[in-house]
């Protein structure tokens, strides 16, 4: 299997502009478009949508917890129903401004804090399968963590993601900041290298953990977000020649 190049995009919302979109969609598979949870708004998810399809990518949704002043980055507390009914309204969102585009969804990638949530907690993850099998969308996550374990008991496809601008905790939990500084190209590059010659990454404290996967995922906040892209599909292009 092909191993795809994912970003979560689209997350400007009204005037306030955020995320070098067109630089990045060029060098990537897959947008993760955000659904007006976190960041985004109808204007911007359509045009996302038109972008993506302009430059031939896949699109996805990419649902947060309600916490758009956060940015979808801080914990919060939903039931399970709660969630998954948040995610059903969102991915249904982005669905009508796919149909109207002349697309459909690809895939189900969720945001920010509940993404490591959901990663801890069955409940939570197994909304969020819901949701996407709902739609009958393959569920983006981390491999052999609860995100798959919840994937397979309700029958959704499950895809595994490693995240190429992200580090790793000893236990391999993602360490995901507030905001993201500009990205180390070099030390990216190697990771995700590594990361596809062995199946292994190490982590912030010398562990060195088996991972499994079959999409990277970057991020388009980072100021060097473009250049990243760029660098992160050469190493994909040139692994998988």
């Amino acid at each position: 299997m092909v191993v795809s190049l994912n970003c979560d995009m689209g997350e400007s919302y009204g005037h306030w502009r955020f995320g070098d979109d067109a630089g990045i969609m060029p060098s990537v598979d897959c947008a993760n478009i955000a659904c007006g949870f976190h960041a985004g708004d109808p204007m911007t998810m359509l045009r996302t949508v038109e972008l993506a399809l302009r430059e031939g990518k896949r699109i996805g949704a990419h649902p947060s917890l309600p916490d758009r002043e956060g940015f979808g980055r801080r914990e919060m507390r939903l039931s399970p129903d709660e969630l998954r009914s948040a995610f059903i309204y969102q991915i249904g969102a982005l669905a009508g401004f796919a149909r109207a585009a002349g697309t459909s969804l690809n895939h189900v990638k969720p945001h920010g804090t509940i993404y490591g949530m959901a990663a801890r907690d069955i409940a939570l993850a197994t909304a969020m399968a819901e949701a996407a099998k709902t739609f009958d969308l393959p569920l983006f996550g981390m491999a052999g963590t609860l995100h798959e374990q919840a994937a397979t008991a309700v029958g959704a496809q499950f895809v595994g993601e490693f995240f190429a601008d992200l580090t790793y905790s000893a236990a391999g939990e993602l360490i995901i900041p507030r905001s993201h500084s500009a990205v180390d190209i070099a030390k990216a590059a190697a990771r995700l290298e590594r990361a596809l010659r062995e199946r292994k990454v190490e982590a912030v404290d010398g562990t060195v953990l088996d991972i499994s996967f079959q999409t990277v995922c970057i991020h388009s906040d980072p100021p060097n977000a473009r250049d990243v892209a760029a660098a992160m599909r050469r190493v994909l292009d040139a692994v998988q020649r």
